[in-house]
């Protein structure tokens, strides 16, 4: 923000200067040059005292600023209340928050939660997340209505390990609430040294707010995850649109092709987003020359960025994508979809169909703001309606139950919500615990101890510390095996294949 200086003026009297009448030759007074300047001086020097202490101890005290003429009108109200501030306020005011404050008044009277301004703590911690590494729990997450939403949480983070999920409200970290918070006051908070731990207060839904403890961990920016899934098929996961991600996707595709890749499963799934020109250049992979891969438009004005010569993926590919898939995502799904009749599988997407550019300014703080809006290649505005995939595949019911605290203890004649969930990881894992609810009766700890022996555990018919740890480890072993998502879009893949 421009800012103008402050200046203490005072007003100088140009009185008139009165008129001398040239003496009579009887009556003048002859002084010596040098007697005469002195006496001048003094003159001075007594008049310029006598004004001072006048404006420091009279009556009338002069208080008011005068600001400096500026060309931006706009803000001499600003620079008004920013005056009477530092002139009336009863304390010493901070000018750097003070400055602060303005600024993201500014950005919050936009209501739009992806513009941001970032102080240096702020803009350093966000220049970390898109570096190679940065150390913290791995998720991304948004304020939405004065609430922390997660996003996604990166693939392998600690988030993901202990159960954060896409659309988790944040209501507190470490007991301090931050509903109003941005999101950038938010990261503050969440993010930490390796090794420390963070409690965040997480509501899902509308179960209650439930505590959920996370080791933090360095988070490596690795974005692109490959493997084989039979002798044809690759899976493909890019887990955010990094700097480096266009060129870890063309190693993961070279590798898959020695290893017999004949057809491509893409999976955005929980991907936030990231970089615009990164969306690009991997739909440049997958879209014939010329055709569309989105629209920009800018205050009414549209521009069309088509696919230019290049190399292209030349084996049927599906995408999967859920309601974690946002912005990037959704600009490589929406122009693999829209232009290269590419079939989508999964979930809906998120729907954020905004552009923000990053701008820093001379202290080390940022400004981030949306510039623009982007549409698919037919002109879809998906913002906030998000992307509907051509095959829907639901997750199953167990992928979305809320983590165990592996610090309470469940125990035979306890009734909680708690203990249904963890009724319904272990009946989904293969146990048989009866009927599916609060009520943790004598089935549910035989239920216990047979998992606890089978997993080599201490047979106390109890769920606490490690048996818990271990019970949701084998809950996301099973998410991850019987994905019934990735099966759709194998089969789908495998279908074009065949044709």
């Amino acid at each position: 923000m421009k800012r103008v200086k402050n200046l203490d003026e005072q007003q100088q009297n140009n009185e008139e200067p009165k008129r001398i009448e040239e003496p009579k030759p009887s009556s003048y007074i002859k002084m010596k040059p040098f007697v005469f300047l002195l006496t001048i001086l003094s003159l001075v020097i007594v008049t310029v005292a006598l004004t001072m202490l006048y404006l420091t101890w009279g009556k009338e005290q002069v208080v008011d600023r005068i600001i400096p003429p500026s060309e931006r009108s706009e803000f001499s109200k600003l620079y008004m209340a920013y005056d009477k501030l530092e002139a009336e306020y009863y304390k010493d005011i901070d000018e750097e928050a003070i400055i602060n404050g303005a600024i993201n008044g500014m950005i919050d009277a936009l209501e739009d939660p992806y513009s941001d301004y970032m102080n240096e703590n702020e803009a350093s911690q966000f220049n970390e997340s898109i570096s190679s590494s940065f150390q913290g729990i791995g998720a991304e997450i948004q304020e939405r209505d004065g609430i922390i939403t997660v996003v996604s949480p990166i693939k392998n983070s600690p988030a993901e390990k202990a159960g954060v999920l896409p659309n988790d409200k944040i209501m507190a970290v470490d007991g301090k609430d931050i509903q109003g918070y941005s999101a950038s006051e938010a990261v503050l908070l969440i993010r930490g040294n390796k090794g420390t731990e963070v409690t965040l207060s997480i509501k899902r839904g509308e179960n209650a707010t439930m505590d959920v403890k996370i080791v933090r961990d360095e988070i490596p920016i690795e974005t692109v995850y490959a493997e084989m899934i039979d002798d044809q098929v690759a899976h493909i996961i890019i887990s955010s649109f990094s700097t480096n991600t266009y060129d870890e996707l063309l190693t993961a595709i070279d590798e898959m092709k020695k290893e017999g890749m004949k057809a491509l499963v893409l999976d955005v799934r929980q991907n936030p987003g990231g970089r615009l020109d990164t969306a690009i250049d991997i739909s440049n992979l997958f879209v014939e020359d010329g055709k569309p891969i989105l629209q920009i438009e800018d205050k009414g004005d549209k521009m069309v960025t088509p696919a230019t010569p290049g190399m292209r993926v030349d084996v049927p590919v599906s995408v999967i994508i859920d309601e974690g898939s946002a912005s990037a995502s959704e600009i490589l799904a929406g122009a693999l979809s829209e232009s290269a009749n590419v079939p989508l599988v999964g979930l809906t997407s998120f729907g954020k169909g905004t552009v923000q550019t990053v701008n820093d300014l001379p202290d080390g703080s940022n400004i981030k703001i949306t510039t623009a809006k982007w549409l698919t290649p037919k002109g879809n505005w998906i913002h906030d309606k998000g992307i509907v995939p051509d095959y829907e595949v639901q997750y199953p019911s167990y992928a979305m139950l809320s983590p165990i605290d592996p610090s309470t203890t469940l125990e035979e004649d306890q009734s909680s919500e708690a203990v249904q969930n963890a009724k319904e990881m272990l009946q989904a894992i293969g146990y048989k615990v009866g009927k599916i609810d609060g009520n943790f009766d004598a089935e549910m700890t035989a239920a216990v101890k047979k998992f606890q022996a089978d997993n080599k555990l201490e047979v106390t018919g109890k769920l606490v510390g490690d048996s818990t740890y271990v019970l949701m480890d084998k809950i996301r072993e099973k998410i991850v095996k019987d994905d019934p998502q990735l099966l759709k879009a194998k089969e789908v893949v495998t279908e074009l294949l065949n044709k």
